[in-house]
């Protein structure tokens, strides 16, 4: 091969190299996001079913509590 041919090969497989290493970042942050998603969606069940409880154990008729002051 001429050298112009090899220089610009060499160069190929560099940004090959870089263009790999970041495909391989972002999956990463991908996986790390894709958890993270899944642990909120879990605490926020969580939170919901809190809330679910609590307003059964308070199932008084909101229209029953006296009004609140005026200022």
């Amino acid at each position: 091969m001429n050298d112009a041919l090899e220089q610009r090969l060499t160069e190929l497989e560099i940004k090959l190299t870089f263009m790999d290493e970041t495909v391989r970042a972002l999956a990463d942050a991908d996986a790390d996001q894709s958890r993270r998603i899944v642990a909120l969606e879990s605490l926020l069940r969580a939170a919901r079913n809190e809330l679910a409880a609590l307003r059964l154990l308070q199932a008084d008729d909101p229209r029953l509590e006296p009004p609140p002051p005026h200022y």
